[in-house]
């Protein structure tokens, strides 16, 4: 998983001019966004009235069918001239790099501080019945198709503005969860937006990691895809462990807030030590005293 989406996150941008790559990327994620709305259902109704042997029978000869897709369809890439493992690895010296990374852990583990326990916060405090998850999960996977393919165009012509817009978006309706969690239709419409929120952020720290890395892109991507991975992971326990202080099955929402907020704050951070960077490369070049430059590294 962690390899096929970072190594397709490279081709992807390769395949298309600079100013589009972020769509690109959102393109190839709207198969996962799409396989959430329509995989996760047909799958579950494959196994159950046939097995879930048959279940994974389809998804090997999907994945066939994928594989020969790609090398019907895919140009061949030329080679990167002189790229090492040793390159590939000095990305992650990149300051940059690495918040764009933590961006992605935090980020993403703010979408699934709440959907992981999704199930027992609707049948509980929103009344659902328990046949009604699989219906909202279309919900939230509809909100993921939208806000995967809007987050990439808007990235294109302004990824950090994007990335504050859906980080701060995220945060805020993870907190309004915590109340409408307690109305059926206000719940469904926060589900959704939770989906379309939480899958906007994906094109933009995506293409903030290729960017960075962009001598040698391929082993951040790929491990940038395994931070979104780690993200589920630590939002999910975290949202356990509120649970089981007797906090309430909407207390993982709190968590989604709290980790949410802290990409907000990464992005922030880290935008500002871009400018910050930029301007000192400025001054460089034009020249400036050894006394002003000085005053700028501090």
């Amino acid at each position: 998983h962690g390899a096929f989406f970072g190594i397709g996150s490279v081709v992807a941008a390769e395949l298309v001019a600079p100013e589009k790559k972020a769509g690109a990327i959102a393109m190839m994620f709207s198969g996962l966004t799409v396989a959430n709305v329509v995989g996760v259902p047909l799958g579950t109704m494959i196994g159950q009235s046939a097995g879930w042997r048959v279940t994974f029978a389809g998804v090997a000869a999907l994945g066939l069918i994928g594989l020969l897709g790609i090398a019907k369809l895919v140009p061949e890439l030329p080679k990167p001239e002189g790229v090492r493992l040793r390159h590939e690895l000095a990305a992650f010296k990149n300051v940059q790099v690495l918040l764009a990374m933590a961006m992605t852990v935090l980020g993403f583990g703010g979408v699934f501080a709440a959907i992981t326990y999704i199930a027992p916060m609707m049948t509980h405090v929103a009344g659902f019945a328990d046949g009604s998850v699989t219906w909202l999960l279309v919900l939230f996977g509809l909100g993921m198709v939208g806000g995967n393919l809007v987050g990439g165009k808007f990235a294109d012509r302004a990824l950090m503005p994007m990335l504050y817009v859906s980080l701060g978006g995220l945060a805020t309706v993870l907190a309004l969860f915590t109340v409408t969690a307690h109305n059926k239709v206000l719940a469904a419409i926060t589900i959704a937006l939770i989906g379309a929120l939480g899958f906007a952020t994906v094109p933009p720290l995506q293409k903030r990691v290729l960017d960075q890395a962009h001598g040698a892109p391929t082993l951040a991507s790929a491990v940038n895809i395994g931070a979104f991975n780690l993200g589920n992971a630590l939002s999910a326990w975290l949202g356990g462990l509120v649970i089981a202080a007797g906090m309430g099955y909407t207390a993982p929402n709190w968590v989604g807030v709290v980790l949410a907020t802290g990409a907000l704050v990464l992005a922030v951070l880290s935008a500002a030590l871009e400018r910050r960077a930029v301007a000192r490369s400025a001054v460089i070049a034009g020249g400036a005293p050894a006394e002003q430059r000085a005053a700028i590294d501090h």
